[in-house]
C-alpha cells in the first residue's frame, strides 16, 4: 500500500507542472473580460460594436486568454498601461476569431517601444560584404516568442481602420505565418490539399504586385507586401481587415483564400466605400513560384 501511495505521489508531482497551468487557465477564462478592458475595445477596435455578439464573445475570451498568457514589456521608459495591453491584444486576437487556436503558443513577450524604434540590421553589399547597419522600424515579429511595436503606430492604426495599415496586425500576421515553420507566406491550413490552390493564388498576386511597386504603380495593397512572400502575406493581412470591400474587388481569388483562412468577413463590420475605388493596373503576365 505505501509503495502505491508512493508511485501516485510521484506520478502527480511529475504531472503538476503540465496540470497547474491548464487549472490556472480554466479559472482565468471562467472570470469575464472586466467592463473597464471591454470599453477599451469599444473605444480602439473600430468595428468591434459592429461585430456580432457571438464573436464579441469570442474576442472577450481570447484577449482573457491573451493577456493572461503573455507579458508586456515597456521599453525607453515606457509604462504599458492596462488600454495598451487591451488594444494590442484586441487587435491580435482579431486574427484568431471562429478558428481553433492556443491564442499564439510560440509567443511569450511584447516589447512596446513609445514610438519608432532602431534595430541593427547588417547589410550585404556588393561581393557580399556584410556591413553593419541601423533601420527605424514600427514594429517586427521574432520567431524566438517576442514581438516588438510602437505604441505610437499601434494607436495610430487603431485610429484609423480604412487606410490599410495597421502594425498590430501585421506583426501578429507573421506569428500566424511562423506557426508552419518559418515565415514564408504560407501559414499552417490544415488540410494540404489547401496549399495548392494557396500557392498558386498568393504567388500569382505577390508577382502582380513586384512588377506594380516596380513601376510605382498604386494598388490597394501597400508596396512593402512585395518585399518577400512572408511580408506579402502580411500586409494582405492588413488589407483583408481594414479594406476588404476594396480588396475583394480587385483581388477576388486572394479574398476569396482569405476568407477561408481567417473564417471571417470583414466586409460585414464595416460600411461599403461610398465610390468604386480607382482601377488598378491590368495585372502582368503570372510568373510562377514563390
Amino acid at each position: 500500500m505505501e509503495a502505491l501511495i508512493w508511485i501516485g505521489l510521484t506520478a502527480l508531482l511529475i504531472a503538476a507542472p503540465f496540470l497547474y497551468p491548464r487549472w490556472r487557465l480554466r479559472r482565468v477564462l471562467a472570470r469575464p473580460l472586466p467592463a473597464a478592458a471591454e470599453a477599451v475595445l469599444q473605444r480602439n477596435i473600430p468595428v468591434y460594436q459592429r461585430m456580432s455578439p457571438d464573436l464579441q464573445q469570442q474576442l472577450r475570451r481570447l484577449v482573457v486568454q491573451f493577456l493572461h498568457q503573455k507579458k508586456f514589456v515597456g521599453c525607453e521608459g515606457l509604462a504599458v498601461s492596462d488600454e495598451m495591453a487591451v488594444t494590442i491584444a484586441g487587435q491580435a486576437c482579431l486574427l484568431l476569431l471562429n478558428r481553433p487556436s492556443k491564442v499564439y503558443p510560440a509567443l511569450h513577450t511584447i516589447l512596446v517601444y513609445p514610438s519608432e524604434f532602431v534595430a541593427q540590421r547588417a547589410e550585404v553589399g556588393p561581393g557580399g560584404v556584410v556591413t553593419p547597419g541601423r533601420q527605424s522600424m514600427l514594429g517586427e515579429s521574432w520567431d524566438d516568442g517576442r514581438v516588438v511595436l510602437s505604441w505610437d503606430n499601434v494607436r495610430r492604426g487603431a485610429a484609423d481602420w480604412t487606410d490599410g495599415h495597421n502594425v498590430v496586425l501585421h506583426e501578429f500576421a507573421h506569428q500566424l505565418d511562423s506557426e508552419s515553420g518559418r515565415a514564408n507566406g504560407a501559414p499552417y491550413l490544415g488540410n494540404p490539399a489547401s496549399y495548392s490552390e494557396w500557392s498558386e493564388v498568393l504567388s500569382r498576386d505577390y508577382q502582380n504586385l513586384r512588377l506594380h511597386a516596380m513601376y510605382r504603380q498604386q494598388t490597394v495593397m501597400d508596396p512593402y507586401g512585395a518585399t518577400n512572400p512572408a511580408e506579402f502575406f502580411a500586409v494582405a493581412t492588413e488589407t483583408f481587415f481594414e479594406k476588404p470591400y476594396q480588396m475583394a474587388g480587385h483581388h477576388p481569388a486572394l479574398y476569396a483564400e482569405f476568407l477561408k483562412y481567417y473564417r471571417v468577413d470583414p466586409r460585414e463590420w464595416m460600411t461599403p466605400p461610398p465610390a468604386p475605388a480607382p482601377p488598378e493596373p491590368a495585372p502582368y503576365a503570372y510568373l510562377p513560384g514563390w
